[in-house]
């Protein structure tokens, strides 16, 4: 569930010249390479390589239990693997997100695919918690690597056509890694090997068609100086930014705990070991958020906002009250909510903020709402693994977890309503 983010940061950049893209098609010319794939199955093909890295990265979601019976680790083991692979995409989007820009579309996203083969690699041949570690956190910074590449490039073709399938395709990938590694693990044989085997084959067959893409930019110098971070918080942005940043971080640490520890919740829930509906949890909260994005794509982006913590706070409380008493539907249901609530709050955050960038401030705003955004991934997870260890278990946990949430929500609306008055106010004096 990363490339929203990438999505969002392109969006905010100013829309490619077509000078440049025809100078560029006309250079690839001039050094005899024949453009093969463009427009519209270029954007496929990216869209369906954004779908691969995002189910390779929930796809170990449904193993954890047979690693976690195999090497005999504890919940907070679970919660560290999950937690450093989302540090690891932090890391590289903040640090490799521009690479692309210098170095071209394709080289990157052809070196991006080939560390996520080597992840897979790992996955398969690991045997304990450290080769399992080393495998998230190389899957980590070749995801985020990508997703950079990935969303100039959809914008370079078709900004309107590129734009969408950023927002669609992320949680597609989630909610679908999730679920065919579960249908693995229920009905094919040696699933902690099949799975990346078969994603492997998925990214050989888009390096192929990724070599055969037409590039979208010429490479300039200044590529190692793209990598240093930069994140900003302007005088002018900090009533936005701080109205944004609780949704951001409550939104995924939500995404977080469905990811690290969905399925346990499930298992606890209902009493049933059956790993297909363990993994359902996930699905269906990034399938929700998916249509979130979708319905609301139109919207103000206060009404987004708005719409995502009310979702968000209902979703989360309805999966409590489910959790008190062990009402499996209830909780899907409230899981649905939720996801609604993840969608258009992530989405709600970004327009919030982005939009009242200046053009020289929005890659540093934008990295600090991307750090915001894969902390609350990756560290609340990682406390909730100790807590079911050391605490009250793991319904006990999940309260503390969903209150958290509710509450990190509910202090989004007064700054909301606040940059509502304020922007009736400046549109009263315009119009006055």
């Amino acid at each position: 569930m990363t490339a929203p983010v990438t999505a969002a940061r392109r969006a905010a950049s100013p829309a490619p010249d077509p000078q440049d893209r025809r100078g560029s098609t006309a250079a690839a010319g001039r050094a005899g390479h024949v453009p093969r794939l463009t427009g519209l199955p270029a954007i496929v093909l990216l869209a369906s390589l954004i779908v691969a890295l995002l189910a390779a990265s929930s796809a170990p979601t449904p193993l954890y239990a047979i690693y976690q019976a195999r090497w005999g680790f504890s919940p907070i083991t679970t919660t560290v693997v999950f937690g450093v692979y989302a540090l690891a995409v932090l890391v590289a989007l903040l640090t490799l997100g521009k690479l692309s820009d210098h170095l071209g579309r394709r080289p990157v996203l052809l070196a991006a695919i080939a560390v996520q083969a080597v992840a897979l690699l790992v996955f398969t041949t690991a045997d304990g918690v450290p080769e399992l570690l080393t495998a998230r956190v190389i899957q980590g910074l070749s995801t985020g690597a990508a997703l950079g590449a990935i969303g100039a490039g959809m914008l370079d073709i078709d900004r309107e056509r590129g734009t969408f399938a950023n927002a669609l395709s992320p949680g597609m990938g989630t909610a679908t890694g999730a679920l065919i590694s579960a249908l693995a693990v229920r009905y094919l044989p040696a699933p902690t090997h099949l799975i990346y085997f078969f994603l492997l084959g998925v990214f050989v067959l888009q390096a192929l068609g990724v070599s055969l893409m037409r590039e979208t930019v010429t490479p300039k110098p200044g590529a190692l100086a793209s990598i240093a971070p930069e994140i900003k918080l302007p005088r002018t942005l900090r009533g936005p930014i701080l109205t944004a940043i609780p949704v951001l971080f409550a939104v995924w640490a939500l995404a977080g705990l469905y990811g690290a520890l969905g399925p346990a919740l499930v298992r606890a829930l209902t009493g049933s070991s059956q790993v297909v509906l363990g993994s359902v949890s996930l699905t269906v909260l990034a399938g929700t958020a998916v249509v979130a994005v979708f319905g609301l794509r139109r919207a103000s982006a206060h009404a987004v906002m708005l719409t995502g913590i009310l979702t968000l706070v209902g979703g989360v409380a309805l999966t409590l009250v489910a959790l008190d008493l062990r009402s499996t539907g209830l909780f899907f249901i409230g899981t649905a909510l939720s996801g609604v609530g993840f969608g258009s709050g992530f989405q709600g955050g970004i327009r919030t903020v982005v939009p009242r960038a200046a053009a020289h401030e929005r890659a540093g705003v934008l990295s600090l709402l991307y750090v915001v955004s894969y902390l609350g991934m990756g560290l609340p997870a990682v406390v909730a693994g100790v807590l079911v260890v050391r605490g009250g278990g793991l319904i006990d946990t999940a309260y503390e977890y969903g209150a958290a949430v509710i509450v990190l929500a509910v202090l989004a609306l007064p700054g909301l309503l606040r940059t509502r008055r304020a922007e009736a106010a400046a549109a009263a004096v315009q119009a006055g």
